[in-house]
């Protein structure tokens, strides 16, 4: 898959530079072409000459070899299908993040139009610190391909998370990204209803019942369903998520159950494929009150009813309109047993499935980890992957069983 692909690689200052040279010499294998831009830091760890040997191109590192010949920072971010940054240290994930441009790496990763993929690499404490966490989110949430970091023994001593991904386990990121690049529209003109998020329901105009989704993981699958060539409806609960890159799909905003099941009836009739990924709250209270509630005594008792069942009764209408439906299962024990279950009673084509248990999967996170369960009792799964990454997962799985 990477054969006569041009693949950029930005090396930084860390000490898992020298990763680089396997990584290269592996991508070379594949049939691809690299080329090798390095900051000042990354001379300290890797000469190069090992990599311009590997890669069989010059080096770069300044914007300019010597006077009379310039780097052009735009040429090489238009030669590129893709822009890997492996190793990212810490540093260069913040100027990445502001927009900083004091090297030739920087400039090349303003100038780039094509993917950008960074796999970070740092100290235990370092890929801890939430600035790290904050700067690594943004950058995910504005599109570009997080290659997370593994655990294990770092080079101060401690253990845990903070290595930089394996040079095959990051090989296996660059094709799914120039897979999902260069795949044909797989979903051309087909009619997507895609729930995400949660739902609030009141219990006076201050205070709801809710649950912690952030709404991330539909809207990723809802972007990448649209890259596919999909015309996309977003049903998007009360999520704070960033819906950059959602504008050119129609999105129905909505707070409650009752809402939702509301704005997935009207648009049953002409969807094609439902994927029904928002977190639902199964009860609301059965009166809300007008005004709020005072602490007036040290108890209070709500009485709670059920809401409408939106994955079951989208169920209940396929035959009638023909399309295909998937389901979201979250679970915390007998998770296989369970999303079987609820494949079969609420009549699904698929279910993916989440498992608490999994570190870095479910609520809240960049990341998800899930397994996909079909009728013919075919059960997928996959590792930890970024959510962008996992919606594409999702969709190709989904062109490819249904």
């Amino acid at each position: 898959m990477l054969k006569g692909k041009k693949i950029l690689l930005g090396v930084t200052g860390s000490i898992a530079a020298y990763k680089a040279a396997f990584l290269v010499r592996e991508l070379k294998k594949e049939g691809a072409e690299v080329k090798v831009v390095l900051t000042h830091h990354a001379k300290s760890f890797i000469t190069p000459l090992t990599l311009s040997t590997l890669s069989e191109n010059p080096v770069l590192i300044d914007w300019s070899n010597d006077q009379e010949s310039w780097n052009n920072h735009v040429d090489l971010g238009l030669w590129a299908d893709i822009m890997l940054i492996a190793p990212c240290s810490a540093n260069t994930l913040a100027k990445m993040n502001t927009g900083i441009c004091d090297n030739l790496l920087m400039g090349v990763y303003l100038s780039a139009k094509c993917p950008v993929a960074f796999a970070p690499a740092m100290d235990l404490d370092m890929y801890q610190h939430f600035t790290t966490k904050r700067n690594i989110q943004s950058l995910v949430d504005q599109g570009y391909h997080l290659i997370d970091a593994e655990e294990g023994e770092l080079a101060s001593g401690l253990i845990g998370k903070g290595r930089m991904a394996e040079p095959e386990t990051i090989i296996e990121h660059c094709k799914l990204i120039l897979g999902g690049k260069d795949q044909k529209k797989k979903f051309n003109q087909t009619k997507f209803l895609i729930t995400a998020g949660p739902t609030y329901e009141g219990i006076d105009p201050v205070r709801f019942i809710g649950n912690r989704s952030s709404g991330k993981m539909g809207i990723e699958i809802a972007k990448t369903a649209k890259k596919m060539g999909a015309n996309v409806h977003l049903v998007l609960g009360p999520s704070n998520e960033n819906t950059s890159g959602l504008e050119e799909m129609e999105i129905t905003r909505v707070e409650s159950a009752e809402e939702m099941f509301n704005a997935v009836k009207t648009r049953l009739e002409t969807t094609d494929i439902g994927i029904f990924s928002a977190a639902v709250a199964d009860y609301k209270p059965k009166n809300q009150a007008d005004q709020k509630i005072k602490k007036n005594d040290s108890e209070i008792t709500l009485e709670l009813v059920k809401n409408p069942d939106i994955l079951k009764y989208a169920g209940e209408q396929k035959a009638k309109f023909g399309y295909k439906l998937i389901g979201f299962a979250l679970e915390t024990n007998n998770e296989i047993e369970n999303a079987k279950s609820k494949l079969g009673r609420k009549n699904l084509d698929l279910i993916v499935l989440n498992s608490l248990q999994d570190k870095g999967a479910g609520f809240a996170t960049s990341t998800n980890k899930i397994t996909i369960l079909g009728k013919d009792n075919k059960i997928l799964k996959f590792e930890l992957k970024s959510k962008a990454e996992v919606a594409e997962d999702i969709l190709n799985t989904i062109a490819d069983e249904i």
